[in-house]
């Protein structure tokens, strides 16, 4: 089985990549940051065929308080929460607009894998800015109900969807979505969980 391992960046996977790129039967495509770049280079790859599952490796800041960072989480659910339209202050959401949208794309079938299971599944948003302000943060926590957030992953399961190819987003939580505190945030240890969780999905030595 051909398995693509897809990351925004290199840092991402940087405590795994030699051993991916060890393995003949795993090809890694580092896409680059945001959703244009993830959709592009994953539709560009996904074209080429010979592919069996694609699995997407990032991270992602929380909105729940359970998924602290450490915590990684497989997620089945994502929504491209900022298309929409502004009405002076206030947001219309896509689906509001009487447009045709296809701005949520779930996983209802997953791999079926022994490590990818005991993830905690969590639904969350893709957005081209991170959150950071507390009004901002409130609107999209009530409106969308996400649990975390990313700059690729809707992207990532569009892509793979309109392929058909079995795919599962993977992500470790970094930091808590609040007003920006850099210095509160967990990415080497968030890295590293990933790494863990990634060599036991993909059974790396």
């Amino acid at each position: 089985m051909k398995t693509l391992v897809v990351a925004a960046t290199a840092a991402e996977i940087a405590p795994v990549e030699a051993a991916l790129r060890a393995r003949r039967d795993i090809d890694v495509l580092v896409t680059g940051v945001g959703m244009v770049a993830t959709a592009a280079h994953c539709s560009r790859r996904l074209a080429q065929g010979s592919c069996d599952l694609a699995l997407n490796l990032g991270l992602c800041g929380s909105f729940d308080s359970s998924l602290t960072p450490g915590v990684v989480v497989h997620v089945v659910s994502d929504r491209l929460s900022e298309l929409g339209a502004e009405d002076d202050d206030a947001f219309l959401p896509i689906e509001s607009l009487r447009l045709p949208s296809d701005h949520v794309v779930d996983n209802p079938k997953p791999p079926a894998n022994v490590a990818l299971a005991w993830l905690p599944k969590v639904s969350g948003i893709t957005v081209n800015t991170v959150h950071g302000r507390e009004a901002t943060i409130a609107a999209v926590a009530a409106r969308c109900r996400p649990q975390v957030e990313s700059m690729e992953g809707a992207a990532f399961m569009y892509a793979c969807r309109l392929a058909g190819v079995p795919f599962a987003q993977v992500r470790a939580v970094s930091n808590m979505v609040e007003r920006r505190q850099r210095e509160s945030w967990k990415i080497p240890e968030a890295i590293e969980a990933l790494a863990t969780v990634a060599r036991a999905i993909l059974q790396l030595a």
